[in-house]
């Protein structure tokens, strides 16, 4: 028997940059910890049912990505006394909205948890295997700075020797931290868009947000542009470095305008498509935050980053489905009747979204490039 579900996750902080947590809901009967699941729904895509299921039993509204992070099996007894295995497919779903009423609120509770105590609280083995990849705390604890020499070779993944000579030259070029910086520019950028797809009232404040946001993230690259060019030793190629935050910020650019047009032409309504390229877009954020700081410690971390750039090539070429059948069908029903206005508008909205998933991208082999090059 096959079900789909999704794992809801929220970032912390005013700024969208702290601890990234995840919602579980209490199953009906058992009152035990699990993800909102159900079952397939005719004339639905997955993720969208998927959606509706975590409406429905845990009252969130979110940005769902249609590639799914992977599946976890269960045994369940049904009430003819057979025990059947259900295969559950799973979609991230980023959470913009909590709502204070939903139709199952009366018969399960909600509750936000960490990485590790929703991994614990769960009991299928599998889907802790699924809460535990998805998480970055692991990851991000290599980051944390040292101060041994040695340390700082572990950290960069070059020679003892070399860290030793960096040590002795004045402190500059902090090119981790701006990495990261920008890539919470991203995470915050990309839930902009996505509450921004979703239409409806406020749409002013989210293309503020996202204009303010691409403001930030150009601060950040100048500061990279002049570190670079200012710094004697830098932890990889001074190339690598501009081509990975050309790509980052090429990325928030392409959101900025598709805010612009939003903006320009009072766009309040978006086609279903837009909203799950929209989806993709928050996860392959969500991707990037993770990845940079594992650069840090390349050796180390070179499995990982592999897994998430493959990740992110893989829901490019998603989004490129998504685009080509958004727009084949936008051009059916607008495109040569009396209102193929809404057929150009869409089709420049579609182009900036694509161009931010192939940013995405970019930015997936330019880390791939790190790691084959250092690690």
């Amino acid at each position: 028997m096959r079900q789909i579900a999704v794992l809801p996750y929220r970032f912390g902080g005013p700024a969208q940059d702290g601890p990234t947590e995840i919602l579980l809901i209490t199953s009906r009967e058992t009152k035990r910890w699990v993800v909102p699941k159900g079952n397939p729904l005719n004339g639905i895509t997955r993720h969208a049912a998927a959606a509706i299921e975590a409406e429905e039993e845990a009252g969130v509204i979110g940005a769902v990505c249609p590639t799914p992070i992977g599946s976890y099996e269960y045994r369940k007894r049904r009430a003819n006394g057979a025990s059947i295995m259900y295969n559950v497919e799973v979609f991230p779903l980023a959470v913009t909205n909590e709502l204070d009423d939903w139709k199952e609120m009366d018969e399960r509770d909600r509750k936000w948890f960490s990485f590790r105590d929703a991994a614990s609280a769960v009991e299928e083995p599998d889907l802790q295997a699924l809460i535990r990849s998805f998480g970055d705390g692991g990851f991000r604890a290599v980051a944390q700075p040292r101060s041994v020499v040695h340390n700082v070779a572990d950290k960069t993944g070059v020679s003892w020797m070399f860290a030793w000579f960096q040590r002795l030259l004045p402190r500059q070029g902090n090119f981790f931290e701006l990495f990261e910086s920008h890539a919470a520019t991203l995470v915050a950028g990309a839930n902009a868009l996505s509450r921004m797809l979703q239409g409806g009232e406020g749409m002013a404040d989210h293309v503020q947000e996202i204009i303010e946001r691409e403001h930030d993230a150009d601060a950040i690259t100048r500061e990279v542009l002049q570190t670079v060019r200012r710094t004697f030793l830098t932890p990889f190629d001074r190339s690598a470095i501009t081509d990975l935050i050309a790509s980052m910020d090429d990325a928030i650019d392409e959101m900025q305008k598709t805010a612009g047009a939003v903006d320009l032409y009072d766009v309040t309504e978006f086609e279903p498509e837009m909203r799950d390229i929209g989806g993709i877009i928050v996860d392959a954020a969500r991707l990037t935050a993770e990845a940079l700081p594992l650069l840090r410690n390349i050796s180390a971390n070179a499995a990982r980053l592999h897994e998430l750039t493959e990740r992110l090539v893989r829901m490019e070429g998603h989004a490129d489905e998504i685009h080509a059948a958004g727009l084949k069908r936008l051009f059916k029903e607008h495109g040569q009747s009396n209102n193929s206005a809404r057929f150009l508008i869409g089709r420049e909205l579609y182009r900036h979204l694509e161009r931010v998933t192939d940013s995405f991208e970019d930015v997936a082999n330019e880390i791939d490039g790190l790691v084959i090059d250092h690690a």
